[in-house]
């Protein structure tokens, strides 16, 4: 009979049950494609076979994961793991388009174009626009932390003065200068901020939980009036429901039925098998401590801030790797003619040598002259050499920052060829430098981000006075209960009713005892007051001093940061002014010493003058244009400076900030101060073999 009269409920649970099997059974490929991906198996193999791939454009799409899935028209799709693609590592067509006959042939936009596509730094800076994303769906979700926004510039590019090649570099995962938003941090990562401390906050999210159990117990009694064992048969099915609101309420909802049979019956007991029904929703209002939108939607309005915070650092991850590329092109157009320039004068040394080595021969020079030109020759050859083999280094550092791999034997080994070289304008233009700090002070990315981070620091502080606050909570809540099942028939009211007054008529089906739950068969309700004082409060006066005092610190930063920013701008414009007139210094050397040396091969000539004395003045004219370059190479560094000291470098480059996010360049660059490199100018060669003596 017992048996019999617990198997429908346990029909019922066990139904429940299948079902919660059957999806936690659904969510268990997600999980386990999540392991999958998070496993690195074989990253050799995967990489290997990655990188075999052709050339093809696989732009970086920003939007694919700005947003958590939802669960229209997939009610599951929330609980199923995302998986990421692997970061592509092919080069973009655009660097096969550029070579011909095994050199790579780049003028200053297209390597501005190759960078914004296929730059490592670039690409790592990239993920962090969707890691800004997710923090603002935690922060919706009702989460009373956020993770924090990495606004540091990733630099780990070798070449241009950074990576270890001219300049030091930070660290960190996402940016290599130490920055971040969202989260402060001290010495060695001891020091916390304040930033987001206040009331707890109650998930914005609703939460259901359920519980279904079966339980069979026997219980052992000593008692004369009563059967040895007692068996109870219980069923237990039990669902909850909690959500906060951004006004400081909170709902809570509990269902809770209860199934249960026992045995042997006792007189005493109204049902065989009996039902309990349990209804209670209470609603919750903070009125104090945690009450109102700036309490409890801090973590929502820093996140978004932390989102517009990886963009402002991301256009400065842009403008930060557009400047090391011009500055790298310049170092390799500097490269290029260095060696052109020594390899003429190697030409010139070897020619000597040899008509010294014919008037040797018949007699009209004395041999110490041959002496003389052959330890010139030997020189410059050494000369050469080291010109040389910066130039190699240059073009290996700027195919690594132009490409995601160097696996291509074609482009390893690749000469890159600049077909871009320095144009001075007739007349440098004049620009008022208060007009040039104004534009700083309105583009640059540093004093956005400071700004961003003092206007989370005042969010947070906001939320951290309602914390002085004393808790104080109105509640109000409605409670019904339900009985019914099926009697017992030797329920002593039923053999008996003259001892029995006043009973009230139980229901006898489940639906019934559900029904009693709406109807006030026996309700429970009420609204309260709940009081909380911390006596001296001192963690909070901690806590909000500290707040207070950070935030005029981050007003200080700022400031600092703008007086750092107008130093930079006198500073660049100091600099173009310097090198122009260097450059122009240096032509006046070079126009000297072309004369000289023209003057004396003319005495030579006439015999006025001696070989050594026209290697001297060869040697002087090649330094005088060794210097001329490099001036003319510092020059447009310092126009590049400029540009980025005032905030306009992507600006005037006319480079798209959607371009770089996709990291597919449909607006080709326009670099100022840049003109194609003369059609005959022949490309540097290795050195000629000394001649033979």
């Amino acid at each position: 009979m017992q048996r019999s009269t617990v198997f429908p409920a346990f029909q019922q649970v066990a139904t429940l049950f299948i079902a919660a099997v059957f999806f936690a059974v659904i969510m268990a490929p997600a999980a386990g494609a999540q392991d999958a991906a998070s496993v690195p198996s074989a990253p050799s193999a995967q990489m290997q076979t990655q990188k075999a791939v052709p050339s093809k454009p696989q732009p970086f799409d920003v939007k694919q994961y700005a947003n958590p899935q939802s669960q229209f028209p997939n009610p599951l799709s929330p609980y199923k793991a995302r998986r990421i693609a692997p970061p592509n590592l092919a080069n973009t067509p655009r660097i096969d388009q550029l070579m011909r006959d095994g050199k790579l042939y780049i003028s200053m936009n297209d390597a501005v174009a190759l960078a914004l596509e296929n730059n490592l730094d670039i690409a790592i800076a990239r993920y962090n626009l969707n890691i800004a994303d997710t923090d603002v769906w935690r922060a919706k979700a009702g989460f009373n932390t956020i993770l924090g926004v990495n606004s540091g510039v990733v630099q780990n590019t070798p070449g241009g003065g950074v990576g270890g090649l001219g300049a030091q570099v930070g660290s960190g995962t996402g940016g290599t200068s130490v920055a971040a938003g969202g989260a402060g941090a001290g010495s060695s990562g001891l020091v916390q901020s304040t930033l987001g401390s206040g009331p707890l906050i109650t998930s914005f999210d609703p939460i259901f939980t359920s519980t279904f159990q079966l339980d069979q117990n026997r219980t052992q009694t000593v008692s004369p009036f009563s059967a040895p064992f007692t068996d109870s048969h219980t069923a237990t099915w039990d669902f909850g429901y909690q959500q906060g609101f951004h006004w400081g309420t909170n709902l809570s909802v509990g269902f809770n039925n209860t199934r249960g049979t026992a045995s042997p019956l006792s007189i005493y007991q109204a049902f065989e098998t009996q039902f309990n029904s349990n209804f209670r929703a209470q609603v919750t209002q903070h009125l104090l401590q945690g009450f109102g939108f700036a309490a409890n939607t801090r973590f929502i309005q820093i996140a978004k801030n932390d989102r517009e915070l990886s963009d402002v650092a991301f256009r400065l991850q842009i403008t930060t790797t557009v400047d090391q590329i011009e500055n790298m092109y310049w170092d390799l157009v500097f490269a290029y003619e260095n060696v052109r320039v020594q390899q003429e004068q190697l030409a010139f040394a070897q020619k000597t040598l040899s008509d010294n080595q014919k008037q040797v021969e018949i007699g009209t020079l004395a041999p110490i002259e041959v002496v003389r030109a052959q330890s010139t020759v030997a020189t410059n050859q050494q000369t050469l050499t080291v010109a040389l083999t910066n130039l190699q280094l240059q073009q290996l550092l700027m195919k690594n920052a132009l490409s995601r791999t160097l696996v291509d034997p074609v482009l390893a080994d690749a000469e890159v060829i600049p077909t871009s070289t320095m144009e001075l304008p007739a007349q440098e233009p004049v620009v008022p430098i208060q007009d040039l700090v104004n534009d700083a002070l309105a583009h640059r990315p540093e004093l956005a981000e400071s700004r961003i981070n003092l206007s989370n620091t005042a969010i947070s502080n906001k939320a951290i006075r309602s914390s002085l606050l004393p808790s104080l909570d109105a509640f109000a809540y409605y409670q019904g209960t339900g009985l019914g099942g099926t009697l017992n028939p030797s329920y002593l009211c039923t053999t008996d009713p003259t001892k029995c007054t006043g009973q009230v008529s139980p229901a006898t089906s489940y639906s019934g005892a559900l029904g009693q739950l709406g109807d006030s068969t026996a309700p429970d309700k009420g609204v309260g007051l709940t009081l909380s004082i911390p006596l001296r409060n001192r963690a909070a006066q901690s806590i909000q001093v500290r707040g207070e005092l950070e935030y005029r610190q981050s007003q200080l930063l700022l400031q600092q940061t703008e007086n750092k920013v107008r130093i930079e701008v006198r500073n660049a414009q100091f600099g173009v002014q310097q090198n122009r007139a260097s450059v122009a210094s240096a032509q006046a050397a070079v126009d000297l010493a072309r004369q000289s040396l023209d003057a004396e091969q003319k005495k030579y000539a006439l015999g006025a003058s001696t070989s050594t004395l026209v290697l001297q003045n060869q040697a002087l004219l090649t330094q005088a244009e060794v210097t001329l370059v490099s001036a003319k190479a510092a020059y447009e560094k310092a126009e590049i400076e400029l540009d980025r000291a005032i905030g306009l470098l992507l600006d005037h480059a006319g480079i798209v900030i959607a371009d770089a996010e996709r990291g597919e360049v449909t607006h080709a660059p326009n670099i100022p101060h840049v003109v194609a490199r003369p059609a005959d100018q022949p490309a540097p060669t290795n050195p000629p073999a000394q001649p033979q003596q």
